[in-house]
């Protein structure tokens, strides 16, 4: 389209979509055209989120309190949308957390958290709205993973072994569904100007780092020697969403600034 708003009409789901970087993937694809269902935990910051979209940004959207890690709540989540806007057409799965403690210290609360977050909760939204893809023959699913999905970071390994798991069900999936005119990719953000490096950082300022230090610490591994912008994850995003990426399926897009190598 010659406007550019190559997702006009199609109907997106972002979960975690009130913040940081969901908030950032709803603003890229309410840009291209996209009508928006944001899902989260926090009604307050949803419905903050969602009053700004459709009154300053001018994008259809409307949200559901959701916890991705719970069967029912995303059932009954994903059955509101189909009444009141018909099947998503994409999906974003951004919703996540992180747990820094090594892992001697990994409970097994911490670990069981960590996977239902990351990995159940992509898995259980994921099932809610493929077979109307496959009928359709159509269809976006982007996960949010992270650079743990593809290398080991230390006191995360419950983190990282949810991110990676995330990768691995991005490429069956995408093998199972390349010929049904769907597409299945992962982003994977490095250390993300969000609430979550933010945590990081005041996690080793804690441990006796000024905040100079922590900052520095988390961003030497990058060679662009900076946080990631989440509108810069989001971008990756909505492109992958887009028709211009129809090709594209079955892989864990590195947005890191140089931290690892896609292969």
């Amino acid at each position: 389209m010659t406007d550019g708003r190559l997702l006009r009409g199609r109907l997106a789901v972002v979960t975690g979509g009130s913040r940081g970087i969901g908030a950032a993937i709803a603003e890229a694809l309410g840009r291209a055209g996209a009508r928006l269902v944001l899902l989260g935990r926090d009604r307050a910051e949803l419905a903050a989120r969602t009053a700004m979209m459709n009154d300053v940004r001018g994008v259809e959207t409307k949200f559901i309190v959701c916890d991705v890690t719970d069967e029912a709540s995303v059932v009954n989540a994903f059955r509101q949308i189909r009444e009141a806007s018909g099947d998503p057409h994409i999906l974003v799965n951004n919703a996540g957390q992180s747990a820094g403690v090594p892992f001697t210290d990994t409970t097994r609360e911490t670990w069981d958290r960590m996977i239902a977050v990351n990995l159940t909760g992509t898995f259980l939204c994921t099932q809610q709205v493929l077979p109307a893809m496959l009928k359709a023959g159509a269809g976006r699913i982007v996960n949010v993973a992270s650079t743990a999905g593809l290398k080991g970071y230390s006191h995360t390994a419950a983190y990282c072994a949810a991110k990676h798991g995330v990768v691995g069900m991005t490429r069956a999936l995408a093998m199972e569904t390349a010929k049904k005119g769907i597409t299945v990719n992962a982003v994977c953000p490095g250390y993300t100007d969000t609430d979550m490096a933010a945590s990081a950082i005041r996690n080793l300022v804690d441990a006796g780092r000024t905040e100079e230090e922590a900052t520095k610490a988390i961003t030497r591994v990058m060679p662009i020697g900076r946080l990631i912008r989440p509108e810069e994850v989001a971008s990756a995003v909505a492109w992958l969403c887009s028709p211009d990426a129809a090709a594209v399926t079955g892989q864990a897009v590195p947005v890191a600034g140089g931290e690892v190598m896609a292969g």
